[in-house]
């Protein structure tokens, strides 16, 4: 996971119809001059930007726009210029934060908003009782690897609670809003539990 670093203030934010976990992998296409020009400063400063899901609205208008609390840092990976005016990014989940100010519109557009950053998780074995879920994690990433359709990066940390509760959520097809609220949770084990919770109650994994 990116190592801390200083932070713009106020952060710029990018809302989507999507939850960033730390951790995770987000492809973005950009092409509104207000993403381009940030692609580009965070690229030349090296700094992330911040990640919201949307609760309301949608981000091309200014219309009335909720967004959730609890954002994750995106740090751009991989850039490609496909065709002139598009940008193609890869970007990786980095710490948590929570949005301390009202987000603020600014004239071109870009949201911005100054954020507290939220403690990471800590490396944490998973408990004896959801080991079954850690083997199942690693046998869906044997199967889409095999499929050349992995979307998580290495290493595959499954000794970890917190990146193997992050993967599956990840991947469950649940609802926007559960997945942020898994994603807030300040307990890693909790949240892994959780998971280990669905996954029984849909005979994914027993034992």
């Amino acid at each position: 996971m990116p190592r801390p670093i200083e932070l713009p203030d106020p952060l710029p934010l990018f809302p989507l119809q999507a939850v960033l976990f730390p951790g995770g992998l987000l492809g973005l296409k950009v092409f509104e001059a207000r993403y381009l020009d940030l692609a580009t400063r965070c690229l030349r400063e090296q700094r992330p930007f911040g990640v919201v899901c949307l609760r309301q609205g949608h981000d091309t208008s200014r219309a009335a726009v909720t967004m959730e609390e609890v954002g994750t840092l995106a740090h751009i990976a991989d850039v490609d210029s496909e065709q002139t005016g598009i940008l193609r990014l890869r970007c990786t989940g980095g710490s948590r934060f929570v949005i301390d100010t009202p987000p603020e519109q600014q004239p071109d557009g870009l949201w911005t908003a100054s954020v507290a950053l939220i403690q990471d998780d800590a490396a944490e074995l998973p408990a004896p009782a959801v080991l079954p879920t850690v083997t199942a994690l690693a046998q869906a990433i044997a199967k889409l690897k095999a499929q050349d359709s992995l979307p998580f990066t290495e290493p595959f940390r499954l000794d970890d609670a917190g990146w193997v509760a992050n993967r599956w959520c990840e991947i469950l097809p649940i609802t926007l809003a559960a997945k942020q609220k898994l994603m807030a949770l300040e307990s890693a084990s909790a949240r892994l539990k959780i998971v280990d919770e669905y996954l029984r109650g849909k005979q994914v994994v027993s034992g």
